[in-house]
């Protein structure tokens, strides 16, 4: 049976940072498994029409792998994939790679301090497991009466079925959050007609992108510094973002009037302005980032229906009010499910432990990245690392330094396993749900920040370089250390 000093889940960022890392670091022995045939994480499985990142590009990439090509402000997919697979290559990662290779179940063997993992292709042994598998993976589908009856075309925008020709058709689209903001526009045009089905009215204002010009690039690509000046200008002025977010929530009524401005700019109709006006405080739900949407929710073709849906039938659908739409097709824009990101996962720690079991009020960790339970088990971006203000980027490379460090320790002193304490973890998340009170997160709007219990286990609660400080140095003060 093959033996791994670490084995890594997922191929998107995260699990290409551990691995960038780890080979930094002279460790070679590791495996970053891929359940799918090709690998690239988010912007591999997300191709919706219009599909694009909502943080600047010259962030959205590792610190020790910055890219001067981006061609625009916000990189659209098909650079950001394209960025990820050159990442894989000039890192070297590429003969560390296991394509279609899925993880089915892992346990703990505590004689041998090392993971027993069963996967698609076989089994292996691993001393370290290491899961880097994003948060946006399972799409979450809505239950709808009759839905099961439909006989047109149906997917999720994740699953976005290419094949499928839109033109002339008439489609529904279920949800207004950050995916549909950006097909919407690229859809409409084409269709005959879009009802849009939105429960809650997102936040929107106008995304600041722009084309990046060549003599931009050119300086990007042979100053070094310019481009360490450039992240560091974008840094800050998304990173000042969380005073207002964290600090004063009240701040954010001179950002809802422009927003309210941008949308009365857009939308004439005084109806349809009422269908759109949000009644939460700015940031409880995510802010969306949009230039094109309103103009397009004014078309002739496109109907915004607040009213929720009653039933679907085989060619059409019933709304709250009992009214019949006709349509070809259902796309669902209702996003990911936050709470089994991890998925159908069996994970067994020591004595048995199931991650379920561990997580039946929520998944906690400590600093997001280990669990009671679980020796020589970490996760990187886990809960309460989310963000609303900056580049993910940032916090996956800060836990990623983090378990790089706890990996070297046990080589450095032969130790057999480290598993953080209780006490520790519940003192930390503690004090996270604390801090989490006083933001604009918890200021009593439902959001995908909440679990089913209303617990927000999602985000940070303070700013990036908070978390940089603390994942600075490995704590082993906080583990317990388990000698051969």
């Amino acid at each position: 049976m093959p033996h791994y000093e670490v084995v890594i889940i997922g191929s998107g960022f995260a699990g290409l940072c551990m691995g960038a890392r780890l080979k930094q670091a002279g460790i070679h022995d590791f495996l970053i498994l891929e359940k799918d045939k090709e690998f690239g994480g988010t912007w591999r499985v997300n191709q919706y029409p219009g599909c694009a990142c909502d943080v600047p590009s010259h962030l959205y990439s590792f610190s020790f792998l910055q890219n001067p090509e981006w061609t625009r402000k916000y990189a659209p997919q098909r650079e950001l994939l394209a960025y990820t697979v050159k990442a894989a290559q000039d890192l070297g990662l590429m003969p560390h790679l296991r394509l279609d290779t899925a993880l089915l179940s892992a346990e703990y063997d505590e004689a041998a301090g090392a993971w027993r993992l069963h996967t698609s292709r076989g089994e292996m042994i691993a001393k370290h497991l290491v899961t880097g598998m994003g948060a946006l993976g399972r799409p979450k589908l809505p239950t709808l009466p009759g839905l099961e009856s439909f006989q047109g075309k149906t997917f999720h925008s994740q699953q976005w079925d290419h094949g499928y020709d839109l033109q002339g058709k008439r489609v529904a689209v279920i949800g207004t959050g950050a995916s549909a903001i950006q097909f919407v526009p690229e859809i409409a045009p084409k269709l005959a007609q879009l009802d849009l089905y939105q429960r809650t009215p997102p936040w929107i204002l106008p995304r600041p992108d722009r084309a990046i010009s060549k003599a931009e690039r050119w300086l990007l690509r042979h100053f070094s510094i310019s481009r360490w000046a450039y992240r560091a200008l974008n840094y800050v002025r998304n990173e000042w973002r969380y005073i207002a977010f964290g600090k004063q929530p009240a701040l954010m009524r001179a950002t809802q009037k422009l927003a309210l401005a941008y949308m009365h700019k857009h939308i004439r109709d005084p109806e349809l302005r009422r269908k759109l006006t949000p009644d939460y405080t700015m940031g409880c739900k995510r802010i969306l980032l949009v230039n094109d949407y309103y103009q397009t929710l004014t078309r002739s073709n496109v109907a915004v229906l607040g009213n929720g849906i009653r039933e679907v039938r085989a060619h059409s659908v019933i709304d709250g009010d009992g009214q019949e739409r006709a349509v070809d097709a259902i796309i669902f824009a209702t996003g990911f499910d936050l709470e089994q990101a991890l998925g159908p996962l069996e994970l067994k720690g020591r004595g048995g432990l199931s991650l379920q079991q561990a997580s039946r009020d929520g998944l906690d960790a400590y600093k997001g990245t280990t669990l009671p339970g679980f020796p020589n088990f970490y996760m990187i971006a886990g809960p309460n690392t989310g963000l609303g203000h900056n580049s993910m980027i940032y916090m996956i490379e800060s836990g990623v330094n983090y378990i790089l460090q706890a990996i070297q320790m046990t080589q450095l002193q032969r130790i057999k396993s480290l598993e953080v304490k209780a006490d520790a973890a519940g003192e930390y998340n503690r004090q996270i749900q604390q801090k989490l009170k006083g933001t604009v997160w918890n200021s009593g709007c439902k959001s995908w920040y909440l679990n089913s219990r209303g617990k927000n286990l999602t985000l940070w609660p303070g700013f990036t370089f908070e978390y940089r400080r603390i994942m600075k140095k490995f704590d082993a003060d906080q583990y317990h250390a388990r000698f051969d």
